[in-house]
């Protein structure tokens, strides 16, 4: 079993509970995972680790956090080849098109994804907060 970060950005708090969720789904299954904001983590870090979950909320028009998140997403883009990958985020509005877009972009690079991004409309309620639960089990068996 590999080294896993969750790497996350939370305007609201409700990101931040699903990354604390799936972190739980990772101790589950046996792994310890690390988790860090977006501003406490670099492409420097990558290395370190053989799996990353991911998690943004939708922001503005469907997109990722322009001033933190999406910067370390870019920088952290050319260094994901080999790593098993899982998305997450949150979202008050629209149809969760931000979350197509950045799989779409990971999936074009050459991380491997590990499972289906999860989305939830706000706070992770019990269906939502066992969807995160089994991405982070998903991570803890790459």
């Amino acid at each position: 079993m590999g080294k896993i970060a969750i790497v996350y950005w939370s305007g609201t708090g409700n990101t931040q509970a699903m990354a604390e969720l799936v972190a739980e789904g990772a101790r589950a299954a046996g792994a310890s995972p690390e988790l860090f904001t977006a501003a406490q983590f670099s492409a420097e870090k990558v290395k370190e680790y053989t799996a990353l979950a991911l998690g943004c909320p939708s922001m503005g028009a469907e997109q990722l956090e322009e001033t933190e998140f999406e910067p370390l997403y870019q920088s952290l883009k050319p260094v994901l080849g080999g790593k098993g990958v899982v998305l997450f985020g949150s979202y008050g509005w629209g149809d969760g098109e931000w979350m197509r877009s950045w799989q779409e972009d990971l999936e074009s690079g050459s991380a491997t994804l590990l499972a289906e991004p999860v989305i939830v409309n706000g706070f992770p309620d019990e269906e939502g907060g066992q969807a995160c639960r089994q991405l982070g089990e998903k991570l803890a068996q790459s």
